[in-house]
């Protein structure tokens, strides 16, 4: 039975009707919330090339280093969104945000590799608290426009992890370790803000019903359900994994393949991650419009012959690809929550921590994996290697057909 675009019914009492105006403010303040949580982390990836010559890490280590992170930022946010949707906890926003803080100053001050692995483990603690808590806000401030706010989201992410390689090249690479510590001023900005978020958060609770539209209307059966969540988490693998190459080894590729210094390596991975905000942006409401299956198919399928061409090319075309490939594949991540939280209605938390958990320990597994390849067979084969992974989008033809109501 087919799936259908009808979002349950939120934001049409007049409560909700009258807090319009200021719903548009709360989602822009959870982007730029998510634009500072992502920003910080991203300073981990920035700095591996100056961690791995200062502490003389192996390609292995740095992986693990992104594992610790990615591992602690997954695992613990399906449970934070599944007791959330029972028991709010409007201040989690601002408590996971002084976990952040800890951790980055801890990684402005560690000198060993276990201490790093420490720091990195608080930074992806405050994450996990704050996805899915920020993501329920968005669809609750969002008017029932579910697309539009979980891009507008998830485009403040990666806004933040475009930007952070940059302030990294310009604050931390030319002068040292000690220098992480001026990102924690963007820690104490966010927690203003996420302050501010929460007691909104905590005002609406008695406007916004957080199990509005709990009946399913998708007349799909539990295991068509179950099944599809599945698909979904397969095609996550697929992105996150191959995302995982660029992110944490990008830099590596352009320094050893085209002999690029730091500094121009860390402006092409600008480039590739600003593109990715980009298409985060732009595939959330074209996925309200058409719908979500369509954009899932094209973002995840659609990307695979540049991603299979780009190991091949030269720098110019390097550049132009990973442009391509990041908007692209970014896509598909908001067509696939919001796809996701319409199959199992009444669970927007849980939903969001699942799969930016999967998001986080994919990424994590693949970074680990890809850096012991690196260290067997030299990076220019990881990116052979992982060119295949967009064929996976070919199990988008599994999930249920998405249509307008």
């Amino acid at each position: 039975m087919a799936l259908t675009n009808s979002q349950p019914s939120v934001a049409t009492t007049p409560a909700a009707a009258q807090s319009s105006p200021l719903v548009m403010r709360i989602i822009g303040a959870v982007a730029l919330a998510h634009l500072i949580n992502d920003l910080i982390q991203a300073v981990l990836p920035s700095i591996y090339p100056m961690l791995k010559q200062s502490y003389g890490l192996t390609f292995t280590q740095v992986g693990l280093i992104t594992l610790t992170f990615q591992l602690t930022a997954s695992l613990l946010q399906p449970w934070v969104g599944y007791y959330t949707d029972r028991h709010p906890k409007p201040f989690l926003l601002p408590c996971g945000m002084i976990c952040t803080l800890v951790g980055i100053l801890m990684m402005s001050q560690v000198g060993s590799f276990p201490l790093i692995l420490l720091a990195a483990a608080l930074i992806g603690i405050g994450s996990s608290t704050f996805h899915p808590e920020a993501s329920r806000v968005a669809r609750l401030a969002s008017g029932g426009r579910y697309g539009l706010a979980q891009s507008t989201f998830q485009v403040g992410g990666n806004a933040g992890s475009a930007f952070g390689p940059l302030l990294a090249a310009a604050i931390i690479i030319p002068y040292g370790q000690g220098n992480v510590a001026w990102f924690g001023l963007f820690a104490v900005f966010a927690l203003g803000v996420l302050y501010a978020i929460s007691r909104w958060y905590r005002n609406h609770l008695n406007l916004f019903k957080l199990k509005q539209g709990q009946a399913a209307t998708h007349g799909l059966s539990k295991n068509r359900v179950l099944g599809a969540l599945v698909v979904l988490g397969l095609l996550v693998f697929s992105k996150y994994f191959y995302m995982a190459s660029f992110t944490s080894y990008f830099t590596f590729y352009l320094i050893e393949k085209f002999d690029l210094s730091v500094a121009s390596s860390q402006l092409h991975l600008f480039l590739f991650l600003g593109a990715v905000a980009a298409g985060t942006f732009f595939g959330g409401p074209i996925g309200d419009k058409i719908g979500r299956k369509a954009v899932i198919w094209f973002s995840i399928l659609g990307v695979a012959p540049f991603t299979l061409l780009l190991p091949h090319v030269d720098l110019f075309w390097t550049s132009v690809l990973s442009v391509v490939i990041g908007f692209i594949l970014a896509s598909a991540f908001s067509a696939i929550v919001v796809y996701a939280q319409e199959l199992v209605p009444g669970n927007v938390g849980m939903i969001a921590g699942v799969f930016f958990g999967l998001m986080f320990g994919f990424g994590g597994i693949g970074a680990a994996l890809l850096g012991y390849l690196a260290d067997i067979h030299g990076i220019e084969y990881v990116y052979t290697l992982c060119s295949f992974l967009p064929l996976l989008g070919v199990l988008a033809i599994l999930l249920p057909r998405s249509k307008k109501a």
